[in-house]
């Protein structure tokens, strides 16, 4: 069984051979290769190289085209900062949307012709060339109310939540029109499922939660079905409080970042639910040992159940020992689900 069919099966609820494993890999993917992380995430061939070494090095089963947050709002316009081997950022205090009234001027960008979008675009179709059926290949785009805090400022947001909240729907509205058409575009290119990223929605509280995230998450994520591909649902940092929401979308696998503990998402998702993570990222995966992160995860696949995928709760992170790596997915290796 490759790793394709590995986390397909996974999904389906279908027997597989072990744990799948699906890390995400980005600073860490461009150092495995040795190449500077301004040119991985500028250049899709650098990119490619990485993930398909990474990859191989590792034994993962998938490989993936995320890299930042920047691509969607860069190509709108907007303000983005760029520094040496780091990834780009979103300048907050320059936010495209910082008047409000220029939504109503906006456009979605072309994602096959629009300058970063295009480059995940030929990233996607590249790694399917390469990888062809033996490893899934991951999409990105970027999730309602993270997409929304890109253009507008979080700050600003937050605010909008109770001073304006028509312009909040009208702006959810733009947000996913925008990165449905760019899901599309992936999936034309050749991805088995996209990565949903709204890291800005564990800082919302759950009735907001509900009101401005929840409709527009699950018409992304049935746009996304759709279209032929399975989804990926990655919130970072703290979701205990939304935890009941995050499973009402239908999303294939849910990621949980390490401040959310498993036991509690399955208890609030349920037993069929896909659950990816969740050891802490720093202090168990890089700080740790190959003993201890081993048995971080099995106390994840133990919390988990059987419908469980191995991985960190966040990006593996810069300077963690290969050592650490492989004792990760060595688990998976050796565990039936």
């Amino acid at each position: 069984m490759n790793g394709r069919e590995r986390i397909f099966a996974m999904i389906d609820g279908r027997t597989q051979d072990r744990l799948p494993a699906m890390p995400i890999t980005m600073m860490f993917a461009a150092d495995t290769a040795g190449v500077n992380y301004t040119e991985y995430a500028r250049d899709h061939r650098v990119l490619v190289e990485a993930q398909l070494r990474t990859a191989e090095t590792y034994s993962f089963d998938y490989v993936s085209v995320i890299s930042d947050p920047a691509r969607e709002a860069s190509d709108l316009g907007g303000t983005v900062e760029w520094f040496d081997n780091q990834p780009p950022a979103i300048v907050e205090s320059r936010a495209l949307l910082s008047d409000k009234s220029k939504l109503t001027g906006l456009r979605p960008p072309d994602p096959l012709t629009a300058p970063r979008m295009s480059d995940r675009v030929a990233g996607v179709r590249r790694l399917k060339e390469r990888a062809g059926s033996d490893l899934a290949v991951e999409g990105w785009v970027e999730g309602p109310i993270a997409m929304a805090a890109d253009l507008r400022g979080l700050n600003t947001l937050m605010l909008d939540f109770v001073d304006d909240a028509a312009f909040v729907r009208d702006l959810m509205d733009f947000v996913v029109e925008m990165e449905l058409s760019f899901a599309r575009a992936q999936i034309e290119a050749g991805a088995d499922l996209i990565g949903v990223g709204d890291a800005a929605a564990s800082l919302v509280g759950p009735r907001r939660y509900a009101e401005f995230d929840v409709p527009w998450s699950r018409r992304l994520i049935d746009g996304i079905h759709a279209a032929g591909a399975r989804v990926r649902l990655h919130i970072c940092g703290n979701t205990r409080r939304i935890l009941s929401d995050m499973g009402t979308y239908g999303a294939d696998i849910v990621d949980l970042d390490f401040l959310s503990p498993l036991d509690e998402g399955r208890a609030a998702m349920g037993a069929k639910q896909v659950l990816l993570g969740n050891i802490d990222p720093v202090r168990a995966l890089r700080d740790g040992t190959p003993e201890s992160v081993h048995a971080s995860i099995a106390r994840c696949h133990r919390q988990a159940g059987p419908r469980y995928i191995v991985g960190a709760g966040c990006e593996v992170p810069r300077g963690t020992p290969s050592e650490n790596v492989r004792a990760m997915v060595s688990y998976a290796m050796m565990s039936a689900p």
